[in-house]
């Protein structure tokens, strides 16, 4: 297919290959038909009224390929294959090496043969569909890729298209298309897994991945073209920078935390964000039942003694976990998951949440925050970023929890007051702590890291990892990935941190409206006004709001006037119109 090997060698080693019988086509037919390319496949209605037009050349054979397009409307006279020799019991047996499609330069003979007139183009993915530009058969060649990107043939073309809408599009069919995949420009930040830029490639749209965050300046800049961002916890995603991102859709956070995104803004904008609120939460549990594990020991403190070839064997201030009290403030997706793992290593639970949630297992209910500091062995943080949250635990807190407790925050870094907690390890009251979020973090590895915490007894710092292993990592990519395209190919909103949430099914033969708006009275009410004076026939209709933003879904029949859009768009309180197809 990349032209190493003449077309009639080629031909003759698949034959070689193939044991089948006349029968066997109707069953390659009806599996073909079921993996048809999908944008083809959409644009069914264009094949039918343009079926004239069309012509396909092939090294494959009618025998198959007939009875796929003619449902597209495609006269068997336009298909011009290759057929193949069967014998009286109906076995292939061989093929028609006098047809041009046999040979070499087959399709240039054949477009010879037609004597086409106007504008031809050629679309195609092989060495084939080039070699009719190369000969000048045709005037142009498109390198389709949406089954397969051949390098070497594509960069002979005199165009890339990744979809046939992108065919229509350059032919100026622009009411059956939505916007172009490979025109959807996504900027991925800090090092995203690779499963989701593998993903989001695969779906056609033009990826950009940084292994680093982006100081404001510079983001301000990069995001002015850009469809979707992807951002993991360092990159601030402020209200600037939004104001700036005039194409942006959608944004990524390949985390569980949101508050470094201006959640407001974007919706008054009209972007969808979206997390990953279950992917981490084994792996950020594991970290702090470890770090359990290791202050009651003082592994880690002895560790250090040892690296620095002191050899300190001691049982003092060493203790099993079993039978300890830990008190776990947040009990969402993590706390949860702790919960039960630390029941089952024998420990005491005890959680405190603002709101009313089942306890499992053996867990204990603390009807307010000092009730589980006074009880608590251990005091383990997993609550979410609101700015309420700000020195949840700070002088005050420290001072109500047991002497010879031990903390562990592996949740927000401005949730504890840290020169707080710095005092009472000093002091003693505070036993151990281990710390894996600040309210100050560097920008990259290079930027140093400084803490009133460095060089205290028995605390242990990492740096924000408590999600960062390859399993937690790809789960979080191929989540948050979904989601995105999700939301770009079908509206679809589940599980948005900002938007309505909506869960839509597929389109078929439908134009999906989607119309986004500020939460005021009666925008409902001028849509279907606007619909119903260009009497749309409408198939479904769906809608959601929230607080902030009304999000109204609209399937109608493919005929309609522009003007429709632009009176949709001119609706009081509209914030964004969008069209797929």
């Amino acid at each position: 297919m990349e032209g190493k090997l003449p077309f009639p060698n080629a031909l003759q080693k698949r034959m070689s290959l193939l044991s089948a019988n006349k029968k066997d086509i109707k069953t390659l037919v009806t599996l073909l038909e079921q993996h048809i390319t999908p944008s083809i496949n959409a644009n069914k209605n264009f094949f039918k009224e343009n079926a004239q037009r069309i012509y396909i050349l092939s090294g494959g054979f009618t025998d198959f390929i007939y009875p796929v397009v003619k449902e597209f409307g495609i006269d068997k006279t336009h298909v011009l294959a290759n057929s193949f020799i069967f014998d009286t019991k109906g076995k292939i047996i061989g093929y028609d090496k006098t047809n041009p499609l046999a040979q070499n330069n087959g399709k240039i003979k054949a477009l010879k043969m037609l004597k086409l007139k106007g504008n031809l183009i050629m679309l195609g993915d092989g060495f084939t569909d080039y070699e009719t530009k190369l000969h000048r058969a045709v005037n142009e060649f498109w390198a389709f890729t949406e089954n397969i990107h051949r390098d070497p043939i594509a960069k002979k073309a005199d165009k890339i298209v990744t979809s046939f809408n992108e065919v229509l599009l350059s032919l100026q069919k622009t009411k059956q298309l939505s916007y172009p995949k490979n025109r959807i420009k996504v900027l991925l930040l800090e090092n995203i897994h690779p499963k989701a830029v593998e993903m989001l490639q695969q779906e056609g749209y033009a990826v950009t991945s940084l292994p680093h965050s982006l100081p404001e300046e510079e983001l301000l800049e990069k995001v002015k073209d850009i469809t979707i961002l992807g951002v993991r916890s360092r990159a601030q995603v402020t209200k600037q920078v939004l104001e700036n991102a005039k194409k942006m859709l959608a944004i990524g956070t390949f985390s569980i935390g949101t508050n470094h995104i201006d959640l407001s803004n974007a919706s008054q904008k009209g972007i969808a964000v979206f997390n990953a609120p279950y992917s981490s939460a084994r792996s950020v549990v594991e970290l702090a039942l470890g770090e359990i594990l290791l202050l009651y020991r003082r592994a880690f403190e002895k560790s250090q003694l040892q690296h620095k070839g002191m050899w300190a064997k001691s049982a003092k201030d060493a203790h099993e976990i079993r039978g300890k009290k830990l008190g776990i403030i947040g009990y969402g997706n993590i706390g949860s998951q702790l919960s039960v793992l630390a029941e089952m290593m024998g420990m005491e639970v005890y959680f405190y949440d603002l709101v009313e949630k089942p306890a499992l297992g053996n867990a204990k209910k603390c009807n307010s925050l000092e009730e589980l500091l006074t009880i608590a062995d251990v005091v383990s943080i997993h609550v979410d970023g609101r700015k309420s949250n700000t020195n949840l635990i700070s002088e005050k807190e420290f001072k109500r929890m047991k002497d010879g407790a031990l903390f562990i925050n592996l949740s927000r870094g401005f949730i504890v007051d840290l020169e707080a907690l710095a005092k009472y390890i000093t002091t003693g009251k505070i036993k151990g702590a281990a710390i894996d979020v600040f309210p100050k973090e560097p920008k990259s590895n290079e930027e140093p890291f400084i803490s009133p915490l460095q060089n205290l007894p028995n605390v242990i710092l990492t740096p924000h990892i408590g999600g960062s292993t390859e399993e937690a990592q790809k789960a979080i990519g191929e989540f948050v990935a979904k989601k995105l395209i999700t939301f770009i190919n079908t509206g679809s909103t589940m599980l948005s941190v900002n938007f309505p949430n909506l869960a839509l099914p597929d389109q078929a033969n439908v134009h999906r409206l989607i119309h986004i708006h500020k939460n005021i009275p009666g925008v409902l009410a001028n849509i279907n006004k606007v619909l119903a004076e260009y009497a749309l026939n409408v198939s479904g209709q769906y809608l959601k709001t929230n607080e902030e933003i009304g999000y109204v879904i609209t399937d109608v029949d493919t005929h309609y006037k522009k003007e429709v859009l632009e009176k949709l768009k001119q609706i009081p309180g509209t914030i964004r119109l969008r069209t797929l197809y």
